[in-house]
């Protein structure tokens, strides 16, 4: 049976192979068009959005791994079929469960190597990608670092701890640098807090932020004073949606970092249903892929008897497609419909788990 196994694993993954290449190209490409519309927002060209492209491929990979599993495998199986190798198992008095066993095996290799992109190659790169884009858009006077977000305004410098994500824009731990035509440090303010409170629409005016738990020292050549204030109105030229670059998104995390950073936002009372959603997918997305290569079985020796194998494809590139497309819609109804985000993300997967299990107990 280890000959088996190997023959079996072989064929799958060749085909599962060429079918991350057709898919992860037709993502590339598709995200290579989406972000043309920021070319020549500051200095974002486009050898920097060919960067930012490249650096995105594992994280595309991360999401089309299910659907390359199941259209690949289908493939694999069909090849099998077409040969007459299956009937020659099936005759060899290898059972659907022994041939079900092999697939599984292969699910496992493909399931690590899934977990592998997820957690330790996908949250680097996708963080380089977006320090690559903010910091090609801020034309370099932005930049961020183990200790924050730096930004440069006239000869002013800004250190923001951190951007905490959500519709309304607040800031951690600011610390502002005032300094005079001669580069000599005359102002430094550090506030706990920051908010930002946009200007009444029609009024013609900038917004400003309100920073809480404000202390301002003023430095002479000297002397010094220091003074602190719960709250005040600073007017700054900052663009909120250039700050929003340099929030912590939720694929630039694995599973223990996501964990601690829900913990984070909770204690500052925000909005966690978007990174307790990517969590439990990075739980799920390994079964996800077993799942998968269980449901090519039945579809294959259904179609296989009736010589219908063309049609088994197409409904695993159906499935595939709407297992993808059910992912990304709940990312969104979990948002808006306040679904558990445990739910929202093993939903989809259950169902065509649920599928697999009936369709196999019929075809036994």
């Amino acid at each position: 049976m280890r000959i088996l196994d190997l023959y079996i694993g072989k064929i799958l993954l060749r085909h599962i192979m060429v079918t991350i290449v057709v898919l992860l190209g037709l993502f590339t490409f598709v995200s290579f068009i989406e972000e043309l519309g920021d070319l020549d927002r500051g200095s974002y060209g486009i050898l920097q959005v060919i960067q930012y492209v490249i650096l995105t491929i594992p994280k595309n990979l991360y999401e089309v791994f299910p659907m390359a599993a199941l259209i690949g495998s289908i493939l694999g199986l069909s090849t099998l079929a077409r040969d007459s190798e299956l009937i020659v198992m099936r005759a060899a008095g290898v059972s659907i469960q022994r041939i079900v066993l092999s697939v599984l095996k292969v699910g496992v290799i493909l399931a690590i190597f899934s977990m592998f992109m997820g957690e330790v190659v996908a949250p680097f790169t996708e963080g380089r990608a977006i320090e690559v884009k903010a910091e090609s858009i801020v034309n370099n006077s932005g930049r961020k670092g183990n200790s924050g977000v730096w930004l440069l305004e006239d000869n002013t410098y800004v250190n923001i701890g951190e951007v905490l994500p959500g519709q309304q824009l607040r800031l951690l731990d600011i610390k502002i640098f005032e300094f005079d035509s001669q580069n000599f440090l005359r102002f430094l303010s550090t506030a706990k807090e920051g908010e930002y409170q946009p200007a009444p629409q029609g009024s013609g005016e900038d917004g400003r932020w309100l920073l809480k738990g404000l202390s301002r020292t003023m430095i002479n050549e000297d002397s010094s004073a220091a003074d602190e204030v719960l709250a005040a109105y600073w007017t700054s030229a900052l663009n909120p949606e250039i700050l929003r670059i340099y929030q912590i998104k939720p694929e630039q995390l694995s599973i223990w970092q996501l964990q601690e950073y829900i913990s984070h936002l909770r204690s500052n009372r925000q909005d966690t249903s978007t990174y307790e959603l990517e969590f439990w997918s990075k739980i799920v997305t390994p079964f996800a892929t077993l799942v998968m290569l269980i449901l090519a079985v039945p579809f294959v020796f259904k179609d296989a008897r009736s010589g219908n194998l063309g049609q088994s494809l197409f409904s695993g590139i159906m499935i595939g497609l709407a297992f993808w497309i059910a992912n990304q819609a709940f990312s969104y109804f979990v948002t808006l419909f306040g679904i558990p985000p445990l739910l929202g993300a093993a939903l989809p997967t259950m169902i065509v788990a649920l599928c697999s299990f009936v369709m196999i107990r019929r075809i036994v």
